[in-house]
């Protein structure tokens, strides 16, 4: 993984938390929701990443 790839994917979860909390503070449920997603998406891509890793070694 580059660190790009991890930096990339730490901002979106960055960005998904940020929307997130955002939707919560004002009462928009559709927001908060785009906030999770992007949260988990980012997260899938991590795992992806991560075993890109394991069978590089």
């Amino acid at each position: 993984m580059t660190t790009g790839d991890k930096a990339g994917n730490t901002g979106e979860k960055i960005k998904g938390a940020v929307k997130e909390k955002a939707g919560k503070a004002v009462g928009n449920e559709r927001l908060e929701a785009e906030g999770r997603a992007e949260q988990a998406k980012a997260d899938l891509k991590q795992a992806g990443e991560n075993v890109k890793d394991a069978f590089r070694r």
